[in-house]
């Protein structure tokens, strides 16, 4: 395989577009996917800046691209030997512990479950979006835990993609939040980054706001299942997958999840990590349409949590 060197664009009309979008249409074999990539290793500069997956370009402006990474891949670690939930010839199912990244975003990344599932399953390298992402069809955050499932090939894994993004795939969440919820509820603001603030997001509730900053529709439903004193258990189901989507919504109703110190407040980072955890996952096999359930243990300190709450 030829290696790719660095190369240069400057934009022209027609071409204000989106940063990824425009490595997409410029660069040979460069998907969306592998282009955020790029843009998230730092590979990518626009007028000598390191640029953003969001940019909007202008003409005139001058992009570098550090197109080797494009090529790369990051490293195969299968000891890290995550629990294996689910396998069969097409899926893998994980179950991934708090604090660990779902991708591998550099070439020098490491234990992350793109690791793990590259060194466990080869197959995984070419199935879909990049190879930085393994197979996976969804993502959870570093600090969540529970259910992750990859697919093996790329049929498996568009069929997947496509599951989640017409929300026919069931999706269960406990988490442990701050007060005492007495009832269930539904939360349906749009969800949108915060201009400010890269990494946050929020709710918009104006229409006119939520427009402007391209907010996602979001819908968290949630239950208690054990209330106490100070917290509440809760089975949470999210039928969409804006980023950051539970936390922010069980956040916007003064109820954050325990252990969120992006969102939730002082009383919220009492605990060593976040109290959300992924618990069960269910949707149609891509092969045969069977229905798929994909389970992951309580994990200690949720079911503690909840006990002593």
């Amino acid at each position: 395989m030829a290696v790719r060197h660095a190369e240069r664009f400057v934009v022209q009309p027609g071409d204000c577009t989106r940063l990824d979008q425009f490595l997409a249409r410029h660069v040979s074999g460069c998907s969306r996917r592998l282009a955020r990539t790029a843009i998230a290793s730092g590979a990518v500069r626009v007028n000598a800046r390191p640029g953003r997956k969001g940019q909007t370009l202008q003409v005139g402006d001058v992009v570098d691209a550090e197109l080797a990474i494009l090529d790369s891949e990051p490293a195969a670690q299968p000891e890290l030997g995550l629990p294996i939930l689910y396998a069969d010839h097409v899926l893998v199912a994980v179950d991934k512990p708090a604090g660990m990244p779902a991708v591998a975003l550099r070439t020098d990344d490491r234990n992350t479950v793109a690791n793990f599932l590259l060194g466990r399953f080869p197959d995984l390298r070419g199935a879909g979006g990049s190879v930085f992402e393994a197979g996976l069809a969804h993502r959870l955050d570093s600090p969540t835990s529970g259910v992750l499932v990859a697919a093996r090939t790329r049929e498996a894994w568009q069929d997947l993609r496509t599951q989640f993004r017409t929300r026919r795939v069931a999706k269960l969440y406990l988490a442990v939040v701050i007060g005492a919820v007495a009832r269930r509820g539904t939360v349906t603001s749009p969800i949108a980054h915060q201009p400010r603030r890269p990494r946050a997001m929020c709710v918009c509730t104006d229409p006119q706001r939520a427009r402007a900053w391209r907010a996602r529709p979001a819908i968290t439903r949630y239950r208690p299942l054990r209330r106490g004193d100070s917290r509440t258990l809760l089975a949470v189901s999210i039928p969409t997958g804006a980023r950051h989507q539970i936390r922010v919504h069980l956040a916007s109703i003064g109820h954050p999840v325990v252990g969120d110190t992006l969102y939730g407040n002082a009383s919220a980072s009492t605990s060593p990590r976040l109290l959300l955890h992924a618990v069960r996952l269910a949707f149609a096999h891509p092969v045969d349409g069977r229905r798929i359930v994909v389970r992951s243990p309580v994990p200690a300190d949720i079911r503690d949590a909840a006990l002593h709450g």
